[in-house]
């Protein structure tokens, strides 16, 4: 699985951004795609998650509520909606792709096996 993640820029606090992850290759429904972001000098931080069959979600807990992970199947793309940003926000977001998750361990990067590139996104202050 490829995987395609753009959408990132410079934004101020309290704007919005939109993610798009575009998915090439085989997927299944047993897939599950992730968000995650790194911050300059902090470890990977998981962002959200949802499945590719049922659209089952699931978030990070400071992006509750301000972030939404969507799909479109038809589009073999995922979504990361992204609203009420903060500088905090700043990272690098990332894209990733995992097989048969139970839904607490979505959040761990090490379980998935397909990644983006990665996309900048910055909150000025």
């Amino acid at each position: 699985v490829q995987l395609q993640a753009s959408g990132g820029g410079l934004v101020q606090a309290g704007g919005s951004l939109k993610l798009s992850c575009t998915v090439s290759g085989r997927t299944g429904s047993d897939y599950v795609m992730g968000w995650f972001r790194q911050a300059p000098g902090k470890e990977r931080e998981f962002v959200a998650a949802i499945r590719w069959s049922g659209g089952g979600t699931t978030y990070g807990g400071s992006m509750k509520g301000r972030f939404t992970i969507s799909k479109d199947n038809a589009k073999n793309t995922v979504y990361l909606q992204m609203n009420s940003l903060e500088p905090e926000d700043t990272a690098v977001y990332y894209c990733a792709a995992a097989q048969r998750l139970i839904v607490s361990a979505m959040s761990n990067e090490r379980n998935y096996a397909d990644w983006g590139q990665g996309t900048q996104v910055t909150v000025s202050s």
